[in-house]
């Protein structure tokens, strides 16, 4: 294991503290409430054809397995063993990647040199600290394909205790992905799904400015 990979793994042991004791029961949590709901904002960002898609920080597998069940080519980026083990299990019947990989450097997928036409971040991006950010976008960038999306939620609302998570704006996370060369197709903001009180959410939706590369920018059909 090289320098990069345990750097990789430190961080996303940090990132993560206290979701792998508690897999069973954020699996419970997460599996309660349907895809659909959770991302009724941004459906309509999703692809309408058979794509490939990386969910980072797949969880218990939700998210992942809705998306195949619609076509597509799904890889669930997971760095917490327990809930790895729990994706398998629960949604054993669906045609999932599942792969042992973190924010802020994704290095097992750039090591293969992935391209996706989607990521989703879900309840992720609150996890990391200010520099990690900047290089999770630069590496998510790193693995769109021409006119690929990112889509992301913001959590605003009380820490939870014994987790790691920063308050964040869309403000700053916009202007973060244009800094890379994202451009903003959706921004929205709604209460928890969960219930949770005090808790609300932004969903952001980029692409990528393939202007940037001296093409004219057209609409992404999916």
């Amino acid at each position: 294991m090289n320098s990069e990979t345990d750097s990789a793994r430190l961080n996303a042991m940090v990132s993560t503290a206290g979701y792998g004791e508690a897999a069973e029961a954020l699996a419970e949590q997460y599996e309660s409430v349907a895809f659909s709901e959770v991302h009724r904002e941004v459906l309509h960002l999703f692809p309408s054809r058979p794509s490939s898609v990386l969910d980072v920080g797949a969880g218990s597998g939700r998210d992942a397995a809705a998306l195949a069940a619609r076509g597509h080519r799904v890889v669930a980026a997971e760095p917490t063993a327990e809930l790895r083990a729990l994706g398998l299990r629960l949604h054993a019947g669906q045609e999932i990647e599942w792969v042992d990989d973190a924010l802020p450097e994704l290095p097992e997928l750039t090591s293969q040199e992935r391209r996706f036409d989607l990521i989703l971040l879900t309840a992720v991006w609150m996890h990391l600290d200010e520099g990690q950010r900047t290089s999770a976008m630069a590496c998510l960038v790193s693995l769109l394909e021409s006119k690929g999306r990112v889509i992301l939620s913001l959590r605003h609302g009380p820490v939870p205790a014994g987790r790691r998570m920063f308050l964040l704006s869309a403000e700053e996370t916009i202007s973060l992905a244009r800094s890379n060369g994202l451009v903003v197709v959706h921004e929205a903001r709604r209460e928890d799904p969960h219930g949770r009180p005090g808790v609300a959410w932004t969903y952001l939706g980029f692409q990528l400015d393939v202007a940037i590369a001296g093409q004219p920018a057209v609409p992404y059909v999916g």
